[in-house]
């Protein structure tokens, strides 16, 4: 008698939607995972310096220079009473007509800025070890004033003080017209550094090529200060200089050599 056996049919799981969708959930994340390492390799500037690339960088200086045309003075009011009332009131008064003084000399209202106000606890200040205690109040109005013409500058100083300014800051100058000056500075610094790349490349036997990256430093010698101690003290009209001011600017140059 012959007998046979028979294997059960081998069952293959069908593959469901879930599970293709599963799939190709991957192979995208795969590809989302690839494409940006490609796109930045791909929006490299053209210009940037390339590997084994022969270059040649310098740094340069230009600068200009400038007589100011602008100035500005920090001048305050500093009041004393036995309440914060009396004394903020009384330096309310001193400070309007130290304000509508500089009004009658061209000041105007835009370039006369109020800068800080504060009322501050005056103490005593025993010796017998004793705690110090509050005998008056200080009260203190600093402005921040614009002058646009120079040859009234002493006439303000002297105003200023006459009416009742007893808190000066200090004067610093400045150019109204820095930065149309500051494009020189740039011109003369760019001439400079291409003749000391040109000088470069020769000496190694080579020819400037095109200029791959450009970056610059500015600097400005800023509004200068100068002190009024004496100026103040000054009961004459108020001499002042303004002297000149220098704008200078580095900049700093990639060529290719070829």
């Amino acid at each position: 008698m012959t007998t046979t056996s028979t294997m059960p049919p081998q069952i293959r799981p069908r593959a469901t939607r879930t599970s293709r969708a599963a799939h190709f959930a991957l192979i995208a994340a795969g590809l989302a995972l690839t494409t940006p390492f490609t796109a930045a390799h791909a929006q490299s500037p053209p210009d940037a310096p390339r590997m084994n690339e022969r270059t040649v960088t310098v740094s340069a200086a230009g600068s200009t220079s400038a007589i100011p045309d602008l100035a500005y003075i920090s001048s305050g009011v500093m009041t004393e009473a036995s309440t914060a009332r009396e004394a903020m009131s009384l330096n309310n008064a001193v400070m309007a007509k130290v304000i509508d003084g500089l009004k009658a000399l061209g000041i105007t209202a835009t370039d006369i800025q109020t800068t800080s106000i504060n009322v501050n606890p005056r103490y005593t200040n025993p010796r017998d070890g004793k705690a110090p205690v509050v005998n008056g109040y200080q009260a203190h109005n600093t402005v921040r004033i614009t002058v646009r013409n120079l040859t009234k500058l002493g006439d303000i100083l002297d105003n200023a003080v006459t009416l009742g300014a007893n808190q000066m800051g200090g004067i610093s100058f400045d150019v109204s017209t820095a930065e149309q000056l500051k494009d020189e500075a740039r011109k003369a610094a760019m001439t400079n550094a291409r003749r000391r790349a040109e000088l470069y490349a020769n000496a190694a036997g080579a020819n400037l090529g095109q200029v791959l990256t450009i970056s610059e430093d500015v600097r400005m010698a800023g509004p200068r200060p100068v002190s009024m101690a004496r100026m103040a003290a000054s009961a004459d009209s108020v001499p002042v200089e303004t002297g000149s001011m220098k704008l200078e600017t580095t900049i700093h140059v990639t060529w290719s050599l070829k």
